[in-house]
């Protein structure tokens, strides 16, 4: 029998292709999406994605959403309290793992391993250990689409905020920056996927500097039948 999973979901890529492994493999069940959404801002916490692109991609890979909502600038103790909460009702339901897009940073997993201890449960790391450039040349190849809605840029120009992530993007990066950004220096969001019903549409809108991060926002399309928005643009 498949093991049910949660799957922690942020929109981007590495989780994207995270869930996509699994899927593949047979051997999990994926009972819900886990993300976080920042309270008054209705966004996705940490890439300022809309609430509404996020109820998308997951309508479209026809799975449930659990949200946990947080303040602005939330504290870790709230963070991981609210956290808690939602690991330990899934953990009721008998599910006993979460799936990560994490790719190298060994704190961050040890961390999260950390906490998922207090309820009982542990990780997967399905795209662990990962060679970033040839996994995001893989993540282009297999026809997976996204678009940067965030970045720091103190580590990359504001300029690549809302550019496609595609092969020109990556040959544009600076030297010092990892291809897929696992040390913070970008965010992206996965508007279509081989794990999708259907591409999520969308026009960009402006692009911010909050908080010390650059966000490109991201309108969804009003239409279904909406293309405002291509591969090729």
């Amino acid at each position: 029998m498949s093991e049910p999973v949660v799957v922690s979901w942020s929109g981007g890529k590495d989780g994207c292709v995270a869930l996509h492994e699994i899927l593949e493999s047979g051997e999990y069940r994926v009972e819900s999406l886990l993300t976080t959404v920042t309270e008054g801002y209705e966004r996705v916490s940490m890439h300022g994605v809309r609430r509404g692109l996020l109820e998308k991609q997951a309508a479209s890979l026809g799975l449930p959403l659990r949200e946990v909502v947080i303040p602005k600038s939330a504290s870790n103790e709230i963070y991981e309290a609210r956290m808690g909460e939602a690991l330990s009702e899934f953990r009721a339901r008998d599910v006993e793992a979460v799936v990560f897009g994490d790719l190298f940073l060994e704190d961050i997993r040890e961390y999260r391993e950390s906490q998922l201890a207090k309820a009982g449960m542990r990780g997967i790391f399905p795209v662990w250990g990962r060679d970033t450039s040839a996994f995001a040349r893989d993540f282009i190849g297999r026809g997976f689409r996204a678009v940067v809605v965030c970045l720091d840029p103190g580590k990359l120009d504001e300029t690549f905020a809302g550019r496609e992530f595609d092969e020109s993007f990556l040959e544009n990066l600076p030297s010092d920056v990892d291809p897929c950004g696992e040390n913070g220096e970008f965010h992206t969001f996965v508007y279509e996927a081989p794990i999708f019903e259907k591409r999520i549409e969308f026009d960009i809108g402006e692009t911010v500097e909050r908080d010390g991060f650059v966000f490109t926002d991201l309108i969804p399309s009003p239409g279904e039948e909406s293309r405002t928005r291509s591969a090729d643009s």
